[in-house]
């Protein structure tokens, strides 16, 4: 480890608290349905979109019937996309003449990108038509992002609200989202990215002529506009299948820096956003405040770990660093850097391939996401999964000073107890489950490239990633067959919409009770005891949950490669 890779670290944690406010207060003037000051200009897109759907953003609904809304438009989307990418072969934009995706993948990728999950079993520049990667998938990346941050919003409105029937309207919030947050924020971030270097063309291919005289083939395509909102959304697909390793999609060092910000941005400024909305943004603060511990503590363990290298080489005499699968123009300090923040996010971007990451290093990773990528988290997904455990956080506190538990004014009953251990119940469910049944099965065992621990981990990462939405992997698993396209396709809608909606519910049980002011006996949730608390409730359950499969995978991996033994 070194100074500069410290500085580098604490200066991004630093920008990180700068920008929580001023996000946050764009993201609650959204929030309330309030004018912004691009409402000049876009506030007609809006009101013409309303009227030509006839959607009244007015009307307040219940979290069932918000619940039916998301999920049927997102269902539309998924069909669109999945019949995108079967016809790709008859469709314009399509130069180099790519045929359709098979039933199998095109499955997988639309459930993948609807999910804002990205999983990718195909290399994009040699499967996906400019009209795929610009239409089929990159609407996705707007609109899966906006239910993500139209859902936070539902749950912030439950907290909030007092003894109400509704918890807002999915399609104002989405679309307020859409035009208001994410459209703008891109279109400057994709211009900068086109100044920096990220293609932006209609042309697929050019031709190069090599040093050797041999004429290469170099693709291109429309790759800055999806950039941009593949870490804003964080949705993570690449337009190339080495992601934001290629110079193409991630050109240097500032560039990895603005990527980085980017996929954590809305999820800080929801925090304050959050604290705002319930009436005390110090409950804002503390959230941020255990969040950035976990990730500062995850951060730590992985750098540690790729700058202490491979021990099998040092005892062959070469000495440093862990570099391989990392690029040299990013080193590893941002190479462990980014690696957390993609996967303490959903977002599955890479600048590094995590498969060649040390056993240990790897693991926190693959950690991050079996807590429900709640460090920050998702574009929406984050907050309201953290706030699940808030819930169970409360609810403990509750029982050990004998008094119904209450959070941000509201009593915590058995029915929002029940509904939010449901909702992060599903995670160990599909990932425990899925992967002991790949591990036995012969088409399971087919899909890893190692053998022994790290093979077993390259199956439990890929159902890790698919059921917490996130997209990255361990690139050394064939995924690409109809095995693990259906059950790893099963695992990303289970793991999106088994999560949301005994979340909304619990928004639909909040709005409807009254508030209750804090009082002497009440447990506080803003100091060092309720983020000491947050931390040990997500890290122990975490624990107890996934520490088997974390001892048979990564662990078991770290003591054979300390033993000198290769899989």
């Amino acid at each position: 480890m070194t100074i500069q890779g410290w500085i580098l670290i604490l200066g991004f944690v630093a920008i990180l608290v700068a920008i929580a406010k001023p996000m946050g207060l764009w993201l609650f003037a959204l929030y309330e349905g309030r004018r912004t000051p691009l409402h000049r200009i876009l506030g007609p897109v809006e009101t013409g979109f309303y009227r030509l759907s006839g959607i009244d953003p007015n009307v307040d609904q219940g979290w069932r019937r918000y619940a039916v809304h998301m999920i049927a438009f997102n269902v539309a989307l998924l069909l669109f996309t999945y019949a995108i990418l079967r016809l790709q072969a008859f469709l314009p934009l399509n130069p180099d003449g790519m045929a359709g995706i098979g039933a199998d993948g095109a499955f997988n990728t639309a459930i993948s990108f609807a999910s804002n999950t990205n999983w990718q079993w195909y290399s994009g520049e040699a499967a996906m038509s400019n009209l795929s990667q610009m239409l089929g998938l990159t609407i996705h990346n707007f609109l899966s992002a906006a239910t993500g941050i139209a859902l936070a919003f539902a749950l912030f409105r439950g907290f909030a609200r007092k003894q109400a029937k509704g918890v807002g309207n999915f399609w104002a919030d989405m679309t307020r989202v859409t035009l208001y947050l994410l459209l703008p924020i891109c279109v400057v971030f994709a211009t900068y990215l086109i100044f920096a270097g990220v293609p932006q063309t209609l042309d697929q291919t050019v031709v190069a002529t090599t040093l050797e005289g041999v004429q290469q083939k170099i693709a291109l395509g429309p790759v800055a506009s999806q950039e941009a909102i593949k870490m804003l959304g964080t949705n993570g697909g690449g337009f190339f299948n080495a992601n934001s390793a290629h110079p193409f999609e991630n050109p240097d060092a500032l560039s990895n820096l603005f990527q980085m910000l980017s996929i954590f941005a809305i999820g800080v400024g929801l925090t304050w956003c959050f604290g705002k909305a319930v009436g005390d943004t110090r409950q804002g603060w503390a959230i941020l405040t255990a969040m950035l511990f976990l990730f500062l503590l995850g951060t730590a363990v992985t750098y540690w770990q790729e700058a202490a290298g491979n021990p099998i080489l040092q005892g062959l005499g070469v000495a440093g660093g862990n570099m391989e699968g990392k690029e040299v123009r990013f080193g590893i300090a941002a190479s462990a850097l980014f690696s957390v923040v993609t996967t303490a996010a959903s977002c599955g971007a890479v600048n590094a391939m995590h498969d060649s990451f040390t056993a240990l290093g790897g693991m926190i990773p693959l950690f991050n996401m079996q807590l429900g990528e709640v460090v920050i988290g998702g574009v929406g997904a984050g907050i309201y999964g953290f706030l699940l455990f808030a819930i169970l956080a409360v609810f403990v506190a509750g029982l050990m000073v004998g008094r119904t538990p209450e959070y941000v004014g509201k009593k915590i009953e058995s029915r929002e107890v029940k509904l939010a251990v449901l909702a992060i119940a599903i995670l160990p469910l599909c990932i425990l489950g899925l992967t002991a049944l790949s591990a036995v099965l012969p088409a399971g065992l087919a899909g890893p490239l190692n053998k022994g621990p790290h093979g077993f981990s390259e199956i439990l990462y890929a159902y890790t990633s698919a059921t917490a939405n996130n997209g990255s992997a361990f690139a050394g698993l064939t995924a690409g067959t109809p095995f693990y396209n259906g059950l790893l396709g099963v695992a990303m809608w289970l793991g999106r919409f088994f999560v949301i909606v005994p979340m909304l519910a619990i928004a639909g049980s909040l709005a409807g009770k009254k508030s209750h002011p804090a009082g002497a006996g009440s447990f506080p949730t803003t100091g060092a005891l309720w983020v000491g608390l947050l931390v040990g409730i997500i890290l122990i359950l975490g624990g107890l949950t996934f520490l088997p499969s974390l001892a048979l995978g990564p662990v078991a991996d770290h003591l054979a490669m300390i033993r000198g033994q290769l899989f």
